[in-house]
């Protein structure tokens, strides 16, 4: 039996990613154990972005080393990409509001299938390969905390009539949908009352509990998170570092 934790360890050590203008952020170190729930903690504009997705892979770091499930960063970028997945990130991992739950949830599934599903699977009856689909689906569902059937509209409710939390657990789940070891969330506590912040913590943690690490973006740390701060290091840059988060941000955009 494979004794691997399927959580993804995150380790980094002097981390700077930089744009056109300026530093993004600089000198931040995380230290966190497989199946860790990570608070990436800050005032906008202070990068808190820019560190998730250089520690997913789609951002090059242009300074300082680090290291997500086993794989060193930038080196190994496209592996990193492979085993973690973005939920809500706006301008980069975004919901399509007049796309359908099941719409969303059926080309999700898809591209799984297309993009990181192994030749031999194809081999297998159609029957048993959608079977496992649904099974995927309806098990992201549930660690998500969405009942599609609870809706107004149920399955075919479009996006644009689900409230915030709603559409939070919707891109948790469809980021579950392709079993990563590593999820990340981008602005977790944007617009939300403090009931729904603690339920949205409280979905994270289970997932973290379940053995996902997860990576949140927020505003204001749960105590029980491994605290990462872009604060500090935007403030020991030496300069206002949004200019310089924006211009790393756009180029990631563009990649």
């Amino acid at each position: 039996m494979d004794s691997t934790p399927h959580g993804a360890a995150i380790t980094a050590r002097a981390l700077g990613v930089k744009g056109p203008r300026g530093w993004a952020f600089r000198d931040v170190d995380v230290a966190a154990p497989p199946g860790s729930l990570i608070a990436v903690q800050g005032p906008s504009g202070s990068g808190r972005t820019c560190l998730l997705l250089a520690l997913t892979g789609r951002m090059r770091a242009a300074a300082g080393r680090a290291e997500v499930a086993g794989l060193p960063l930038p080196r190994k970028m496209a592996a990193v990409r492979r085993v973690s997945a973005l939920a809500h990130v706006p301008g980069v991992a975004e919901l399509e509001a007049s796309l359908t739950v099941a719409e969303h949830l059926r080309e999700r599934a898809l591209l799984e299938r297309r993009f990181n599903g192994s030749p031999r699977a194809l081999l297998r009856p159609r029957a048993e390969r959608a079977a496992e689909r649904r099974s995927r689906v309806e098990s992201a569902l549930a660690a998500a905390g969405l009942d599609p059937g609870a809706l107004p509209g149920g399955e075919d409710t479009a996006v644009r009539r689900l409230d915030r939390l709603q559409a939070l657990r919707l891109s948790v789940a469809l980021a579950l949908i392709g079993g990563p070891r590593l999820v990340a969330v981008d602005d977790t506590d944007l617009k939300l009352s403090p009931a729904e912040r603690e339920q949205v913590w409280e979905l994270l943690r289970s997932l973290a509990r379940a053995g996902t690490t997860v990576l949140a973006v927020c505003s204001e740390a749960p105590r029980d998170a491994v605290v990462v701060t872009t604060a500090r290091a935007a403030r020991d840059a030496g300069a206002d570092t949004t200019k310089g988060a924006a211009d790393a941000f756009a180029e990631a955009g563009r990649a």
